[in-house]
């Protein structure tokens, strides 16, 4: 089982330089402007090696009347009623699945990856998470972004 991640919310100003840096150089990967990750840490003024560190631990927050889309990966056991105790678990928190897609099992694990709207009423994603986590039979959750 995954150790437990906690998150936090920053002002700007508060976070390192390099960090803000590693935001833009994704920006300018995922708009197009950079075709490539050595062109984008240029741009930007950053080292690959702090972008590969770094590019899956920050992202931007935005708050917005919808609510908010999370992307996530799930390593599970294929054991009957495992997804379904997973879509349980996220309507529970009141979360509205987007897409879901389960690769098919290769040694008796699968790979889940599901895009996510969160809205207020979902509460603390860090606890959707957690209780996820929590499910037996899953080996590893992973916040892959949020948008």
């Amino acid at each position: 089982m995954a150790d437990k991640t906690s998150y936090f919310v920053l002002k700007e100003r508060a976070v390192p330089e390099v960090l803000l840096k590693v935001v833009e150089a994704k920006r300018l990967i995922d708009s197009g402007k950079a075709i490539s990750v050595q062109e984008a840490t240029e741009a930007v003024g950053i080292s690959r090696s702090s972008f590969y560190k770094y590019k899956d631990d920050i992202f931007p927050f935005h708050e917005n009347e919808k609510g908010r889309t999370i992307t996530m990966v799930i390593r599970l056991e294929d054991e009957p009623g495992l997804l379904s105790a997973v879509l349980k678990t996220i309507a529970d928190f009141h979360a509205n699945i987007l897409t879901i897609h389960q690769s098919i099992p290769v040694n008796g694990i699968a790979s889940l990856t599901l895009s996510v709207d969160v809205f207020p009423e979902t509460g603390d994603i860090e606890q959707m998470v957690s209780t996820i986590e929590t499910i037996s039979g899953i080996d590893y959750v992973k916040i892959l972004a949020k948008e």
